[in-house]
Parts: structure tokens; sequence; C-alpha cells
């Protein structure tokens, strides 16, 4: 597995393990609202970061930073990667693809 795998798979990991700590609720709704609006898991999200954002922002309501900032957290190591970059800030900001 090359780097940009290894990544996006700890990506991935660590939003679930995120969505997780908030209760299992919440993290089926989240999987379930990606499947229902956009027919994407998780895994999905990694090429399209504003599914994600987008629900969690319907799941968590103003709450939702809270879950991006407990993402970064768990990517400290990884936030020097440009694609993890691009991710992250595609959460944050709506403005940046």
């Amino acid at each position: 597995m090359d780097s940009a795998a290894q990544n996006k798979l700890a990506l991935i990991s660590c939003i679930e393990l995120v969505l997780m700590k908030s209760g299992n609720e919440k993290y089926n709704a989240v999987l379930a609202k990606l499947n229902a609006l956009y027919e994407a898991g998780l895994a999905d999200c990694y090429d399209h970061p504003e599914y994600l954002r987008l629900t969690l922002k319907e799941v968590y309501g103003d709450n939702y930073q809270s879950v991006i900032n407990e993402a970064k957290m768990c990517l400290d190591d990884l936030l020097w990667d440009r694609e993890i970059m691009r991710f992250v800030s595609t959460l944050e900001n709506p403005g940046f693809a």
C-alpha cells in the first residue's frame, strides 16, 4: 500500500473514530444521510469532503465544528499532507474545494 492510500485509510479511520465516540445514534445518522443524499459512504468522502461537511452540519448542527476539531487532533501527524490539508480545509471552509 502506498503512502497516499495509507493516508486515506488513516483519515477515514480518524473520522470513523471521532463519529463513533459521539455515539452510535449520530454515527449511524451520518452514515444513513451520506447514503441517502449522495449514495456514498465515509470512504467516498475522501474525494468529496463537501458531502461530509454538509452531513455533519445536518446531524450535529452548530456542534459540527467540534467534530472537525477532534478529527484534526486525530490527524495531527498527517496534516502536512496536501490531500489531508485539502480535505480538512473543505470541511472547515465551504468556499474551499
